[in-house]
């Protein structure tokens, strides 16, 4: 299923800062302690977005006792960790909450996306912080996946608006060095088969590419109607994922 892209140097070519596949094994934590650190928290080897920001926690995959004691405190008693895909194991007293079968795909180093002038879509809108209610409820009618008050915060947000009403987005999550995750890709029902999803995944990965980064993305197994979407795009699978939550002690 997977197409393992590793590299000797570790550099990518066009398109990509980094070609260090290596972070995406540990994208929440590499977020962390880079771009998004100051939309989090952290104790020791332990990490968490602010509860506003995102739900995801990250320990290292070798993580010890105290490891989870240090994230145990920082998100407080009989809270949801939501791992991510982190590969870690917490302690027996973290009680399973959830999980889900998943895979990891990349935009191929040096590749051009296949839509022309994708950025410069005179349809879609970039969405700020008025626009929050209108996302919020999007996500609620789509479930694409975890989306708090403040998860716009995290990158750029697109959308695309019927007759003023906001009937798809997508945007920038995740962003482990020299990547960006593409993420909230979500079309309201009544407006699905009209391409909307091509587009605003187009654009964004046309704006992350234009920055020197390559754009990565995760999908449950069982999309597959979006995976197969963003193979058409030009992503390739990289590795199968296991998303997991737990219940702090």
């Amino acid at each position: 299923m997977a197409s393992h892209e590793s590299g000797p140097s570790g550099k990518s070519g066009p398109g990509g800062r980094s070609g260090d596949t290596a972070v995406l094994d540990d994208p929440v934590g590499a977020s962390l302690r880079g771009h998004h650190a100051r939309l989090g928290r952290r104790q020791g080897r332990a990490a968490t977005y602010l509860p506003e920001v995102a739900t995801f926690s990250a320990v290292p995959a070798d993580a010890d006792a105290a490891d989870w004691a240090d994230l145990a405190q920082l998100l407080g008693p009989d809270a949801l960790a939501d791992m991510f895909s982190c590969r870690a194991t917490p302690p027996p007293a973290w009680r399973p909450v959830f999980v889900l079968e998943g895979r990891q795909l990349v935009w191929p180093a040096g590749a051009r996306p296949g839509r022309a002038a994708a950025a410069n879509d005179a349809g879609l809108v970039e969405l700020g912080a008025a626009d929050v209610p209108e996302m919020l409820d999007l996500i609620a009618r789509t479930r694409p996946g975890p989306f708090r008050p403040r998860t716009r915060e995290l990158g750029t947000y697109l959308g695309i608006r019927d007759r003023g009403r906001l009937v798809a987005m997508a945007g920038e999550r995740l962003r482990p060095p020299g990547w960006t995750e593409i993420s909230a890709v979500c079309t309201d029902p009544e407006a699905r088969g009209k391409g909307h999803a091509a587009r605003l995944t187009s654009a964004l990965v046309d704006r992350v590419l234009a920055r020197r980064e390559r754009p990565f993305l995760h999908v449950a197994e069982a999309n597959t109607a979006a995976i197969a979407l963003y193979e058409r795009l030009g992503f390739t699978s990289r590795t199968p994922v296991v998303f997991r939550g737990f219940r702090t002690p």
